[in-house]
This record gives structure tokens, C-alpha cells and sequence, in this order.
């Protein structure tokens, strides 16, 4: 089994961007060019090759991260179409845990958006190194320099231009290479066809001041060129290249380019700016994982074919003609058709009868898959997302993926009864996918409730049960995920005492509650000395604690936020049991919990209005009567920006409201903020 291109050449990258700012549009030139896609399709004529979902096709927005790979000057380039829409930051999260470096897209217009900086936030966490791509450069109201200082302002990023434009808006004609210091001209309206020339004599200045601020910036990153560009001496192109991916890799700076992709300008040179300054498999170095016998213990995987194999299932989707397929990152070894694998996260053994390659929804059968590769395998039976897959002589245990708990529930019932099986079926499958949808029955009423992060996010999952899965249901009204958490310290004694069958059990134990650090979720500690309670009576009053705040005194919803601190224990070598110290802790820990001036939490969302300036004090109206915390109004270009925190059960239909308000000429767009006691509205 022969690797067809070396790891150095292959680049696993993501497009992230705000919803609307090109990312489907760029992913398909980028097709085209590649030679993958032999005519462009377009996001607005529903045509568009990676958003191969009804749904996606529909509203003009990515929702799931298509894996696509094509070629580009020797190069494999895998990559991850992402979601716009706040409420798919999950598809984001997923794609940069797995990605190697990544195109920010920015559009010229609009600059840094919400999205932009929660996603941009995400690749930090990650330390994904990035090229900008400054996008709609023929739009009225383009403004690269302004992209570029928004950058810095909202992102706190290092921007450095290696493109200027030549001209903008309807005047945008091409980019100046101030590398090579070049004019790189395009073919009227399509810019499928350039010319390489001298820089126009009236650009000449502004290229000249471009580059010294692109060396300068460069050079600060490197002692030896800092001291060389100082007394003057020229930096060459091949130099400066190799310092840019130097600086790139390291996360010093982030590579500009600009272009329009609808109008086929740049891409090409953004493609040469992928293979010239984003990393490989290889530049990104070892993986790090636990020890599968001892958590406390680091193994590390270097990314080398020869070492033993280990990948992380990143992503499942049902493919129609070929069902379950689960997408994998492999990080180290090579995995062959046919071989047998382990599922660490599951200890379950799963065998990878298909290994293949992705295009949308298009798929190639190969041989076998190495270190840096992309790839879906079918038939996974029991992976899930996050799950370490490896040798199973070798075994290692990777990091996982984190997400987001939904906010939102609603209520779904079949049509019928004889649908009520699929239902099921259909929404296991559905969550199986998705990490941040969820579902159950309620207890008291038997309907089937389910649960994402916003109204769209249920939306879609409606839509799928009804097109992919041919189940038609009725809705509910949307209801909002409530918390419950408390607001000062308290503590109580449980014990459990019985006799059952001549055998007695004993349990005592005394639990006080703390409110925790937002976030922070449920946690346990012990401030018991070792000889007071054995380590495993300690284990089984943390799984009791636990247990028990996981339904709130008030209303029973989920508690958030709290630490449960075991402080005091009385022990019996003769009659403790773990069941017994597991109901006494509960017992504690919910009396604790009613003492502690428990309240309600609801979601609160970050939420930012786009308007014209003559609706700005109608917006701000609407949102303080949805009980909204304006937090600032700004200026972009001839429109308002307003920005609010609001209550997310104040925030149904919203989108409606404001197209009324606004003639449909504002937009909206939020993003989940955390939780605030809620307040009682009439």
C-alpha cells in the first residue's frame, strides 16, 4: 500500500466565516479550479456542490461540514465546508479540532462579524494558523484597510497584507503580489482569466508603503531579518515567503489575500497561499493522548505512517446509498480496507470494510488511508462523535470534542401511530449525527421532546424527519431549557440506615453546596482526611451527590454551577456499603440544595441588529420590550449596529417581528451569551 502524495504535501483546512460572507461560494471556485467541479454551482440558485441537503440547498446556509478533497499544484487539500449560522457552531467546532490551519473569510463590507469572532475564538483554543481572505471586494461599500483594522480591534489578531486591491467596488479590476511585486489583473467581470504585469504606475506608491509594512511586520518575527531590514538591505521574495509561513505556523501573524469569489477574482492566488503558508499534518507535529490504563499518563503520536495507528471520529452523517458513514482524522499509522480497529471510548472492536474519500456527497473507494488523511468509513456500529479509534496492540485514548448543551426544547409527536417506532428510530439516528441535538420522553406526559441550540437548529431537524426520513410529525411551541442553581452555601446530613435479610447497611454522610464559577457545571470534591472514609465510599457519595442536583428543588430542572464538598462522614467497617453511602449523599445533598436559596436560570443570547439608521430607535424598542439589555450601538459604513443581550424566551419569532419593523431591511444574528437568573415577566 503506497501513500499517493508525501504527508508535507497534504493540507487539511477549514473555511470559517460568518453566515452569508461567501464560504459555499469560495469552497465551489476552489472545486472548480481544483478540476473537482467541471461548472460553478451557486449558493443563491441552490446549486451549490457542498450543500448537498435539501435544507442547505433551500436556505442558502452550510449546516453540515461537507469533507472535501481535491488538488492544487501537487498538493492534497482536504477540506471542511463550515456552517455560518450560530446555531451549527458545533459543525465549526468539530472541523477545527480536526483541522491543520484554516481560511478566515472576511467580507469587505461588513468586516469582523459576531460569528467571525466566535469562530476565530475557537481556532485560538485550538491554535488553528490562518490566511484571511478579505472576500466581495466588488461589493459597494468595500474597505479593505478597514477589514484589516477590525482584525486588530475584534479579533486582537496580526493581519499582514501579502494582496492590496486594485481599486474597489465596481473599479475592482485585480490584486497587487507585494511578494513578487506584481499586478495580477483580471478578465473584466470573470475572473477566471488574469494577467501577470507591472504594478500600474498611480498604484506604484501605495504597493511600495504595502510592502515595507508587510517586511516590517514579518521581520519583527525573526531576529536575523529584523537586524537585515534595519540597515536596509533588501529581503528576497523566496526569504520572505519561507518567514511569512514561519509566522503563519507559529500564530504570530495571519496572511491577508482579497479577492471576489463570486467574480472568480483571487482565488487562485488564495489556493497558492494554502500550499505556500498553511501547515501539514507534519508541520502540526505530535498528538497527544492518555494512557488507556492510566489517565494521568501522556502518549504521544507522532505523524508518521509508521507509527501504530490512531484517528478520532470527528463526524457521522446516513448517506443514502451507503448508510452510516462516520468520518475520521488520522493522526498517526495507516489503517488498510479490511482491518480491524478499536474503539477506545467504547471498548468495542469495529471493522473499517470500506475506507473512502469524500466529495460532498460523492465517494471514492480506496485502499487504504494514512497519517494526515480525511477519510469515511460505513458501517461503524458503535463509534460516536469524539471517539478515539486506534491499534488495538496500541491502544491511546485522544482528546475529545466539546459541545455546547442545547437551549432550546420542543415537543414532536408522529402522525400516526404506526410512525411511532420510526420516530424513534429516526431521532437516534439524527442524534447519533449531531452531537448537540438530543432527545427523550417526559416522564409525566409520554411525548417525545426534543432538544438543540435554536429555533433554526429544530427547524432543520423537523424538516429532516419529514424529507430524509419520510416521518411526518406535529410540533409543539419551542420551550426554553431553564436551569436551576443556588446563591449561597448550605449544608446538610444525610444517612441511611436498613436491615434487610439479617445484612445491614449504614451511611452517613454530611454534603454542603457551593455556588460554582459559571460553567462550571456539577463538581465534587472531598475535604475529608484519608482515614475518615475509604476512597470507595467517597466515590460512591460524589456519584450520589451528583445524581441528586441534577434535578433542582424549584421545578426540577437540571442544576448548573454548584460544588458539592463532602465534609464530614461517619463510617461503620461492619455495615457500609456503596448503596448506602450513595443515598445517604443524595439525601444530603438535596436537602442542601433547598437550603441554599436555590433560583432559575434561563439563556441569555448575545444578539446583533443590522439596521438602517431610521428604524435604529423602533429596534431598540422592540428589544427593551423583550426585556433586552442594549449594550451598544455602532457605526458600519451607512448602517446601525445594535447590540443586546437578551432573554432567549423573549427571543421567539423574533425574526419576523424584525422584518416588520424594518420593511425587511435589517438582519439579525446571536449567539448564546450563558445564563441569568430569570425574571418573572407578566
Amino acid at each position: 500500500m503506497t501513500r499517493p502524495v508525501s504527508i508535507g504535501l497534504v493540507r487539511n483546512i477549514g473555511i470559517m466565516a460568518h453566515i452569508d460572507a461567501g464560504k459555499t461560494t469560495t469552497t465551489e471556485r476552489i472545486l472548480y479550479y481544483t478540476g473537482v467541479l467541471h461548472r460553478m454551482g451557486e449558493v443563491h440558485e441552490g446549486t451549490a456542490f457542498t450543500d448537498y441537503m435539501e435544507q442547505e440547498k433551500e436556505r442558502g446556509i452550510t449546516i453540515t461540514s461537507a469533507a472535501v478533497s481535491c488538488s492544487w499544484n501537487g498538493h492534497t487539500i482536504n477540506i471542511i465546508d463550515t456552517p455560518g449560522h450560530v446555531d451549527f457552531t458545533a459543525e465549526v467546532q468539530r472541523s477545527l479540532r480536526v483541522l491543520d490551519g484554516s481560511i478566515a473569510l472576511f467580507c469587505a463590507v461588513a468586516g469582523v462579524e459576531p460569528q467571525s469572532e466566535t469562530v476565530w475564538h475557537q481556532a485560538n483554543q485550538y491554535r488553528v494558523p490562518r490566511i484571511a481572505f478579505v472576500n466581495k471586494m466588488d461589493r459597494v461599500g468595500a474597505n479593505f484597510p478597514r477589514v484589516l483594522e477590525m482584525m486588530r480591534a475584534r479579533l486582537g489578531a496580526n493581519p499582514v497584507a501579502v494582496q492590496v486591491p486594485l481599486g474597489s467596488e465596481d473599479t475592482f479590476r485585480g490584486v497587487i503580489d507585494l511578494i513578487d511585486r506584481v499586478a495580477i489583473i483580471f478578465d473584466n467581470d470573470n475572473g477566471e482569466h488574469f494577467t501577470v504585469g507591472p504594478i500600474p504606475e498611480d498604484a506604484r506608491q501605495m504597493a511600495d508603503d504595502a510592502r515595507a509594512l508587510l517586511v516590517e511586520a514579518v521581520a519583527e518575527q525573526r531576529d536575523d531579518l529584523l537586524e537585515r531590514y534595519l540597515s536596509g538591505e533588501e529581503i528576497q521574495s523566496d526569504e520572505l515567503r519561507q518567514a511569512i509561513r514561519q509566522a503563519t505556523l507559529s500564530l504570530a501573524i495571519t496572511p491577508v489575500f482579497c479577492g471576489s469569489s463570486f467574480k472568480n477574482k483571487g482565488v487562485q492566488q488564495l489556493l497558492d497561499g494554502v500550499v505556500a503558508y498553511l501547515p501539514s499534518p507534519a508541520d502540526v507535529g505530535t498528538t497527544s493522548g492518555h494512557d488507556v490504563s492510566d489517565h494521568d499518563v501522556i502518549v504521544e503520536r507522532k505523524p508518521l505512517d509508521t507509527e501504530p495507528f490512531s484517528a478520532l471520529a470527528f463526524k457521522i452523517i446516513t448517506d443514502p446509498f451507503v448508510g452510516r458513514l462516520t468520518f475520521i482524522r488520522i493522526y498517526s499509522g495507516s489503517i488498510k480496507a479490511g482491518e480491524q480497529v478499536f474503539n477506545v471510548s467504547n471498548d468495542k472492536k469495529e471493522r473499517a470494510g470500506k475506507i473512502l474519500r469524500m466529495s460532498a456527497n460523492k465517494r471514492e473507494e480506496l485502499e487504504g488511508a494514512f497519517a494526515g488523511d480525511i477519510v469515511a468509513i460505513p458501517s461503524m456500529r458503535f463509534t460516536r462523535t469524539g471517539d478515539t479509534l486506534c491499534d488495538p496492540k496500541h491502544p491511546v485514548l485522544l482528546e475529545s470534542i466539546q459541545f455546547s448543551d442545547p437551549v432550546i426544547n420542543q415537543a414532536v409527536e408522529a402522525r400516526t401511530l404506526a410512525d411511532q417506532d420510526k420516530l424513534t428510530e429516526s431521532l437516534h439516528r439524527l442524534s447519533e449525527e449531531d452531537p448537540t441535538f438530543r432527545f427523550h420522553t417526559d416522564a409525566e406526559s409520554g411525548q417525545i421532546i426534543i432538544s438543540g441550540v435554536g429555533e433554526l437548529h429544530l427547524e432543520i431537524i423537523v424538516d429532516r424527519l419529514k424529507r430524509e426520513f419520510n416521518v411526518p410529525v406535529k410540533v409543539g411551541k419551542p420551550q426554553v431549557a431553564y436551569r436551576e442553581t443556588i446563591t449561597s452555601a448550605a449544608r446538610a446530613e444525610g444517612k441511611f440506615i436498613r436491615s434487610n435479610a439479617g445484612k445491614n447497611q449504614f451511611g452517613q454522610v454530611t454534603i454542603e453546596v457551593r455556588p460554582n464559577d459559571p460553567g462550571k457545571g456539577l463538581e465534587f470534591t472531598s475535604e475529608l482526611a484519608p482515614e475518615t472514609l475509604p476512597e470507595l465510599y467517597v466515590k460512591s457519595a460524589e456519584k450520589g451527590a451528583i445524581e441528586a442536583l441534577k434535578v433542582g428543588p424549584i421545578s426540577g430542572y437540571p442544576m448548573i454551577d454548584i460544588m458539592a464538598v463532602l465534609v464530614d462522614a461517619a463510617y461503620n467497617e461492619d455495615d457500609a456499603t456503596e448503596t448506602a453511602y450513595a443515598v445517604a449523599s443524595s439525601i444530603a445533598a438535596k436537602d442542601a440544595a433547598r437550603m441554599a436559596n436555590p433560583v432559575i436560570m434561563e439563556p441569555v443570547f448575545l444578539v446583533e441588529v443590522v439596521t438602517p439608521e431610521e428604524y435604529v430607535g423602533e429596534v431598540i424598542a422592540d428589544l427593551s420590550s423583550r426585556s433586552g439589555m442594549v449594550q451598544g450601538i455602532s457605526q458600519r459604513d451607512i448602517l446601525q449596529v445594535v447590540t443586546a443581550l437578551v432573554p432567549l424566551s423573549q427571543l421567539f419569532g423574533y425574526v419576523t417581528q424584525l422584518r416588520s419593523l424594518s420593511q425587511g431591511r435589517a438582519s439579525y444574528t446571536m449567539q448564546f451569551h450563558g445564563y441569568e437568573q430569570a425574571v418573572r415577566r407578566s
